[in-house]
């Protein structure tokens, strides 16, 4: 391979991480100004969202902690309808657990994108992996602090990268926060 091949590839990998890494740091400012409408629109239709269940296990069964099963029970199995359907119900002014609006800092590190199976001259979906930590208070005294990996695939739409599933695994076995109203 040339040295300006091998300049090429790396400057298109850098290229594609910094356009990865501004579409988290958009989707974390929308969340965190409460521009929900916005935010919903960084989602394909079909985006799935997913928080498995985890469970304490042996080392060597480190393959079953979060219960991934199509039929297990998750903290959150929603779909862009139902997102949407959240979305419209804080809007209301009238939901319980988000009235007032949470205050919230969604911070997401360490982003690797994992590199396409198959070489082609349309771009695949990605799979990027990150971490990712997010802050919220509301009231006087509910804080609430989560940390966890997410997996998530994008897809490009339109020229813009689109994120099309979403699995967030949190470290927490038991949730110590006091709804999953806010969003992730």
């Amino acid at each position: 391979m040339s040295t300006s091949s091998m300049v090429h590839r790396v400057d298109e990998a850098m290229r594609l991480q910094f356009e990865i890494e501004q579409l988290y740091a958009r989707e974390a400012h929308l969340l965190d100004e409460r521009r929900f409408e916005d935010w919903l629109a960084l989602f394909t239709e079909d985006f799935t969202f997913r928080v498995p269940i985890a469970q304490n296990v042996a080392f060597n069964d480190l393959q079953d902690e979060y219960l991934e099963d199509p039929l297990a029970m998750s903290w959150i199995h929603d779909d862009k309808p139902t997102m949407e359907k959240r979305v419209e119900q804080i809007r209301t002014g009238v939901h319980w657990a988000e009235e007032p609006l949470s205050r919230t800092v969604h911070l997401v590190s360490n982003v690797l994108i994992e590199p396409p199976a198959a070489e082609s001259g349309e771009q695949p979906e990605l799979t990027v992996k990150c971490g990712v930590l997010s802050y919220r208070h509301r009231l006087t005294d509910q804080e609430d602090t989560m940390v966890g990996r997410r997996l998530d695939r994008l897809r490009r739409v339109e020229d813009e990268w689109r994120i099309c599933a979403r699995t967030l695994y949190i470290s927490q076995t038991v949730y110590l926060g006091s709804s999953f109203s806010h969003f992730i």
